[in-house]
């Protein structure tokens, strides 16, 4: 996998739990492409035995979030998502679904990415996202990083 040198990884093993127990395997990255895939299985199950919906609009963020981050870390920035439309488009119960993230528009201050989870075995896409993103300094940049209580937004 690339990745950019001063992004944290994009791998399971680096990943918060709640985005680790999506499966989301990162294969590639650059600033205009994301690829990975999932395994996706009863683990990602709903009482109903399909996989439930939180999963995929998980990997569209995940994956938007990784791209567009990688676009603008020579920047001294990186994306974060303000606003996530995952269209969930067929049931799954088990298989292996390629993930494919691309930018729409990469501008100074915003990014919008789309995202398309598709079934390996019969080629027939999934779920589509779309994740609208505001370019940010790093807390390195800025030499400040908001606390869990104070999240760095204005009251």
């Amino acid at each position: 996998m690339t990745a950019t040198p001063s992004l944290p990884g994009a791998s399971l093993d680096t990943a918060s739990r709640f985005v680790a127990l999506s499966g989301f395997v990162v294969e590639e990255v650059t600033g205009t492409v994301v690829r990975g895939h999932v395994d996706l299985g009863p683990d990602h199950h709903t009482p109903w035995g399909v996989v439930h919906g939180g999963v995929y609009t998980t990997i569209v963020e995940s994956a938007a979030s990784i791209g567009a981050s990688s676009a603008v870390a020579g920047h001294g920035q990186f994306a974060v998502g303000v606003h996530n439309a995952t269209d969930f488009l067929r049931s799954a119960t088990e298989c292996r679904a390629a993930v494919l993230a691309q930018p729409l528009h990469q501008g100074r201050t915003q990014q919008l990415w789309q995202v398309v989870i598709t079934d390996d075995g019969t080629g027939k896409a999934l779920a589509r996202g779309q994740v609208r993103l505001q370019n940010v300094p790093l807390p390195a940049a800025t030499g400040t990083q908001p606390s869990r209580q104070d999240d760095g937004k204005k009251a």
